[in-house]
């Protein structure tokens, strides 16, 4: 190719100011469409909503003005209530620990089998992928109701509902981590006869070990919040004592404070204890 043939720098520069303009363009139609979407879906819930969004805005902070006033009056029961419902928190952390628990190792082994070059054959992909998708694709919520219908009410529900979408979620990202693997450890005990488990214990679960733990303590976290969301439907733990403190109304707000600092509390101290472990393993320093 002689240089006559090369594009002049003028023609380059045209070319690349009129990609830049075509993405601008298309930036600005997929913020319009997405904000006109957002617009439209507001409004459709607010037409359909008991009482408007704007009509209900300026009593936003009633219902927790009433709660710290309340809490406030009774401080000196404060300590007592805490303890009250410090079994309902064991309970909860319980409850997430266990989901967590079954969760991640049930989504390890899937993500194995969904992992192009990891698989044990290569048609068990597929299908486990559209698997963990559906377990993703339920609320852990409506899981729970289901279960609470064929079960009854406790904390046996909650944990087999949080598990099973912790499966999907970790499955999904435990996954994502397995594809960056490298695969030469594991051709190698591929070629002295390691059968698949060892071939995955030895050549592939040493690689993606940090990040798999860091992402289960970051579970860890967020199945406690979900934990403490599915008491509201009859699940036990602590947001079954808050739904009851709650739907009392006034005379009980006291509870509920001491039901909501207990939770914060406890989402504080595993955030940032899950936070230190997970720096220490993602960075290599010695727990």
């Amino acid at each position: 190719m002689t240089d006559a043939s090369l594009p002049s720098t003028p023609a380059i520069r045209a070319a690349y100011q009129a990609e830049l303009r075509a993405k601008r363009v298309w930036t600005g139609v997929g913020v319009a469409v997405f904000v006109l979407l957002l617009v439209a879906g507001f409004l459709t819930a607010n037409d359909r909503n008991a009482g408007g969004f704007w009509n209900g805005l300026p009593n936003v902070l009633d219902f927790p003005a009433d709660v710290v006033s309340e809490a406030w009056e009774n401080a000196a029961d404060m300590p007592g209530l805490l303890l009250r419902y410090l079994p309902s928190l064991l309970e909860t952390v319980n409850i997430a620990a266990a989901a967590t628990l079954i969760g991640t190792l049930s989504g390890a082994i899937l993500a194995l089998l969904a992992t192009r070059g990891l698989a044990p054959v290569e048609w068990l992909e597929i299908p486990v992928r559209r698997f963990l998708d559906t377990l993703r694709a339920v609320p852990d919520v409506v899981i729970a109701l289901v279960l609470i219908f064929v079960l009854g009410g406790g904390p046996v529900p909650a944990m087999i509902a949080i598990a099973l979408h912790t499966m999907g979620a970790m499955g999904k990202l435990f996954g994502e981590v397995a594809e960056n693997a490298a695969l030469g450890p594991v051709e190698g005990l591929r070629s002295v006869g390691a059968s698949w488990p060892q071939r995955m214990v030895f050549g592939v679960v040493p690689q993606v070990a940090p990040n798999w733990l860091s992402y289960a303590l970051l579970r860890f976290e967020i199945n406690i919040r979900a934990s403490a969301i599915l008491g509201f439907v009859g699940a036990g733990g602590l947001g079954y004592d808050l739904r009851n403190a709650m739907s009392w109304g006034p005379g009980r707000f006291d509870e509920a404070a001491a039901i909501f600092i207990l939770l914060f509390l406890t989402i504080v101290l595993v955030d940032q204890t899950g936070g230190t472990v997970r720096e220490r393993l993602t960075k290599g320093a010695a727990l």
